[in-house]
């Protein structure tokens, strides 16, 4: 059974209200809170929620509380022990010293099973305007739901506990949301402006899944992965019950169902630096993504793609492999790629998009070799990188990097083909 999500004890706040720009005082204990039968941020039935997490959101109701801040920040945490206090301090110091608008932060600990909850419940005894709630089960986005269907805040908020983003974009967050401008808001990685320092890898894969998504999709946003976001209070009450996913997956459902809804979606170029110690799953992420876009409406098209996908890296690879002995790698991989390329195109054609006769052929096929280029350019710089840092590396170092840039070029020829080479048919 789902576990009710408990507010840890924390102290009554002072008899003042906090200064303008400091984070709101929380209420005294849980007892103390009003129910949400009584309160305006009353949860919206369990019954519209989905069934997994009904339960833990009628046992939120106890969170709302009778004095709320504008802004609710959650940082939601897992087994992170090591950047909690720093990262909230940091962020408490921030929101006392720079931040005009009342506010309260919530840590939002999801089924840790290290010191994380007990870290947590020193903090919301130590500094004003702090509360630690726990859930038991895992989940970022149960945690989410759980804290803003009970929050009476005009704007609830999230980030992530690294504070990979630069704290300096949050006024430029919330501001268009508090003046009703906006009713989300999104910090963005990849939009003009931004200034990010990552490894490569997350480049690529970041910018691949948001293709993916413009492309089978249909977003327009430009980030649904930075973990830096705001929603108006009652834009959120309309579309939490709506969200299926707890987990990684929920941030990329709320932001498509909000631009399904017409709803102004606004956008923070961010300075953001990785975190080299994340503990993310990429591989799980990725595969319950693409369960989740498959489940928004890119069903099946984007899973005839993917099958045809499959085959042809796996007929890419087994000729690379072929060729790369009697030839250098280069002109190997240029090869075995031209050759997949012209039958990817005509099978997908045909298979994916539906498309028959000799009509129209010839351009599909010139387009298609088009795409071909941007997959060419991709794996070819993904060798000469490999052959660039040093030692001489092994067939499967190549083969490795040939498949991860190859799922690059992937989504990018998924994108062309749907927006360009095969426009109009569906």
């Amino acid at each position: 059974m789902t576990q009710p999500a408990r507010l840890l004890d924390q102290p009554a706040p002072p008899d003042s209200g906090p200064p303008r720009g400091a984070p709101e005082s929380p209420a005294a204990h849980p007892a103390a809170l009003h129910p949400a039968a009584s309160h305006p941020a009353a949860l919206h039935p369990a019954a519209s929620y989905p069934a997994a997490t009904a339960s833990a959101l009628a046992a939120c109701a106890v969170l709302a509380e009778p004095s709320s801040p504008q802004v609710e920040i959650v940082v939601p945490v897992r087994n992170e022990e090591h950047d909690l206090a720093p990262s909230i301090r940091r962020l408490h110091a921030y929101l006392a010293d720079a931040f005009p608008f009342s506010t309260r932060i919530t840590i939002a600990d999801n089924g840790s099973s290290d010191g994380t909850s007990a870290i947590a419940a020193a903090l919301a005894s130590e500094l004003t305007g702090v509360r630690a709630v726990r859930l038991d089960q895992p989940g970022r986005g149960r945690a989410l739901r759980a804290i803003w269907s009970g929050s009476g805040a005009d704007v609830l908020a999230y980030m992530d506990v690294d504070l990979s983003t630069d704290l300096n974009a949050l006024l430029p967050l919330i501001a268009p949301l508090l003046s009703g401008h906006s009713d989300v808001a999104i910090g963005t990685r990849l939009a003009r402006g931004a200034r990010v320092v990552r490894g490569p890898r997350r480049e690529i894969i970041s910018r691949c899944y948001n293709l993916l998504l413009h492309a089978a999709l249909g977003a327009r946003f430009s980030d649904a992965q930075c973990g830096f976001k705001a929603i108006r209070q009652d834009k959120a009450r309309e579309l939490l019950p709506q969200v299926r996913d707890s987990s990684w997956f929920f941030d990329t459902e709320l932001l498509v169902l909000a631009e399904r809804a017409g709803l102004r979606i606004h956008e923070v170029p961010v300075d953001w630096i990785d975190d080299t110690d994340s503990r993310v799953d990429i591989v799980a992420t990725a595969l319950a993504d693409l369960r989740g876009i498959l489940r928004l409406g890119g069903g099946a098209q984007l899973a005839r793609f993917l099958l045809v996908g499959a085959g042809s890296t796996v007929a890419y690879i087994v000729l690379y492999l072929v060729l790369r002995t009697v030839m250098p790698a280069l002109a190997a991989n240029a090869l075995s790629l031209l050759a997949t390329a012209l039958a990817n195109t005509a099978v997908n054609r045909r298979f994916t998009f539906g498309i028959s006769g000799r009509r129209d052929a010839t351009r599909h096929q010139v387009r298609g070799l088009i795409a071909f280029g941007a997959g060419l350019l991709l794996t070819s710089g993904a060798l000469a990188a490999l052959h660039a840092s040093g030692a001489r590396p092994s067939r499967v170092a190549e083969v490795c990097v040939l498949i991860i840039a190859n799922l690059a070029a992937t989504a990018v020829r998924y994108g062309l083909y749907r927006s360009w080479v095969f426009r109009g048919a569906r």
